[in-house]
């Protein structure tokens, strides 16, 4: 909860409770805090057992953490069913990016003649054939 609180705000919130409460209020309002606090947990943990016994047995491993958008899409990404760990494990980052770095400082990486490159990517470092003039391009019906 308190996690990107440093000691110096920490210092500075306790002086400013002791100059705001006074030394002899002080106690008297951390454990009411703290109460509230508490029927606070007690709250949310009674209404959550509640919408648990609601939902009926289906629903027994149901987490209300994973309504968090973040944990459900990492639990949905580190499902084996959907295949994206072999796809995550074949992704070569470092190759992928000797690639790009190759390719902006104009080296040829793969000598190859064909305009396609042997993964079906077409080589971006070789310059487009200029058609003839006579030669017209291909006529696409659906993009125009």
């Amino acid at each position: 909860m308190f996690n990107d609180i440093g000691p110096l705000e920490l210092v500075t919130l306790i002086v400013l409770a002791v100059l705001i409460f006074g030394p002899e209020k002080l106690p008297k309002v951390i454990q009411d805090v703290t109460r509230t606090i508490r029927k606070i947990r007690d709250f949310s943990e009674n209404a959550k057992q509640d919408i648990r016994q609601e939902l009926g047995p289906e629903f027994k491993d149901f987490e209300f953490e994973d309504l968090n958008p973040k944990t459900f899409i990492r639990k949905q990404l580190d499902n084996d069913d959907l295949g994206l760990k072999e796809i995550r494990n074949g992704f070569d980052l470092k190759k992928e990016m000797a690639e790009v770095t190759d390719a902006v400082h104009g080296r040829d990486t793969d000598p190859s003649p064909s305009p396609a490159a042997p993964g079906g990517r077409v080589d971006m470092t070789k310059k487009p054939e200029t058609p003839a003039a006579d030669d017209r391009p291909p006529f696409d019906m659906d993009a125009t």
